[in-house]
């Protein structure tokens, strides 16, 4: 009992220390993810035994964190924010995934000399963007546009392009690399088409969970949604889909619905996110070694390929797709620069090391580089870079306390806006509102702070509202400027 109390403190103790290392991490302006990787990875380093965990066991953890965080991600973006960016986000996130894995190929075979099967495991471990960098940066930010929402889908929507291309590289073996290739996309179009139709009917069954099952407690309703998330990774990966894309999609069918203790669920699964994202950079910084890295020299080689993949590669491929999108020239140098890299491409990477392959730890350590690159030098100066870019990025304040009141039945015809610079409401007074359009603002808050209202108070972009009456069409057009 003494060793196993002694354990369960020191996990206690560490867990506390890495939700902690948000706020070093806001000071130090680097991304959070970014700690926990290396922190892992110095420990693992100073004490060896961590080292002997199963590869398996690490890699099937790391599936799971994923899940919590991509139907997270898929709830807090919804259908409505993703429906204008569809075109852009599959653009992106399938045919930019597929050209960069080749792109990269073609320079580790060409540049650095690798065989053409090393330079295919690694050019597709890191093809992918990952979405708890990508949400882990964005998340606590607004990107006003669809610059964001480009980001976030694509970051959900290019997991299943690297694990199908990587799971039919190590199938064919020592096959030729351009066959290996070719023998891939029947797979990925498997993967994607099952996992997008698990996902929607995931999606559906998990609403009428939500809405037609009653439960004794309402604790027990962020539960339900947990498990049927988690199962729906597991159908969608035994019937040969993507899981990580059947999740996501389900998230973002839920992500726009009405359903009881809507709310209560969503501020759960926010909470499983980061862990989730806790849990997946510090397991994999455990299986990552510092020393042979440097003792190898693989960082000098994925110092070289980060820095090609950030200025030269991902812009070509990615910003040469996005001409044909209707972006700001700001707006597609921002979606470019942060296409992140983080727990998907290391655990793609970690495949590698089962392969038995020459030099597979230099291989992966590469890939580790690489990721390290991304991490702390493009999520470090996201904000600069959208400062630049003339990309407004507002941070979103905590609010700590709440006010509401419970009823027993859905409430009709009261409804939540935020207002949207530029919309009918923005800068107008609450008397014409009512007027006008036939709409009552009963609450408002602003900069975290309740304002206390009259008819001559001016609404403002930003402003929080709960609204009553008038049609949810005619309504959401006034504050949002766009129907529902």
């Amino acid at each position: 009992m003494t060793g196993f109390a002694f354990f369960v403190a020191a996990l206690g103790a560490v867990a506390v220390l890495a939700v902690l290392s948000n706020r070093l991490a806001d000071r130090l302006r680097l991304p959070a993810p970014a700690l926990f990787l290396f922190a892992a990875a110095i420990v693992s380093d100073l004490f060896p035994k961590l080292n002997e965990l199963s590869l398996y066991a690490v890699r099937h953890l790391v599936e799971i964190a994923l899940v919590l965080v991509l139907f997270s991600g898929g709830m807090s973006m919804g259908w409505r924010r993703l429906r204008p960016s569809l075109g852009p986000v599959a653009l992106v996130g399938v045919a930019g995934t597929l050209l960069t894995a080749g792109a990269l190929a073609l320079v580790l075979r060409w540049v650095f000399g690798f065989d053409w099967l090393a330079a295919l495991l690694v050019g597709t471990a890191l093809s992918p963007t990952d979405p708890a960098a990508v949400f882990s940066v964005l998340g606590r930010r607004t990107v006003v546009g669809r610059s964001g929402t480009i980001l976030e889908g694509e970051s959900g929507a290019n997991d299943p392009v690297g694990i199908a291309l990587m799971a039919s590289l190590l199938a064919a073996g020592t096959a030729g690399g351009w066959s290996a290739v070719g023998s891939g996309a029947g797979e990925f179009a498997l993967q994607l088409v099952v996992g997008s139709a698990v996902g929607l009917a995931g999606g559906w069954l998990i609403l009428q969970l939500m809405r037609r099952v009653s439960l004794p407690d309402e604790s027990l309703y962020p539960l339900q949604v947990l498990f049927a998330a988690v199962s729906i990774y597991g159908v969608a990966t035994l019937a040969r889909g993507s899981g990580f894309l059947a999740v996501f999609v389900a998230g973002i069918v839920v992500g726009d619905a009405r359903a009881p203790f809507k709310r209560e669920i969503q501020r759960f699964h926010g909470a499983l996110a980061s862990l989730g994202e806790i849990l997946a950079f510090g397991l994999l910084g455990l299986i990552v070694s510092l020393r042979s890295m440097v003792t190898e020299r693989a960082w000098l080689t994925g110092l070289a390929l980060a820095v090609l993949l950030t200025f030269v590669i991902r812009p070509i491929v990615v910003g040469g797709l996005l001409t044909t999108v209707r972006l700001r020239w700001g707006e597609r140098i921002f979606v470019v620069w942060s296409g992140l890299k983080g727990a998907v491409p290391i655990l793609l990477g970690s495949f590698i090391l089962t392969a038995d392959l020459e030099q597979d730890l230099r291989l992966f350590d590469i890939v580790f580089a690489v990721v390290a690159f991304s991490i702390v030098v493009q999520g470090g100066l996201v904000p600069l870079v959208a400062r630049w870019c003339r990309v407004p990025m507002r941070s979103t304040p905590l609010q700590p306390w709440a006010v509401g009141i419970r009823v027993q039945g859905e409430p009709v015809g009261l409804r939540h806006y935020t207002i949207a610079s530029g919309a009918p409401a923005d800068g107008r007074p609450l008397f014409e509102l009512s007027r006008d359009e036939g709409v009552w603002v009963s609450l408002v808050s602003r900069d975290g702070e309740q304002v206390r209202l009259g008819r001559a108070t001016v609404l403002r972009a930003g402003d929080e509202v709960l609204v009553a009456g008038g049609e949810q069409p005619a309504a959401a057009r006034v504050f949002t400027g766009r129907d529902e």
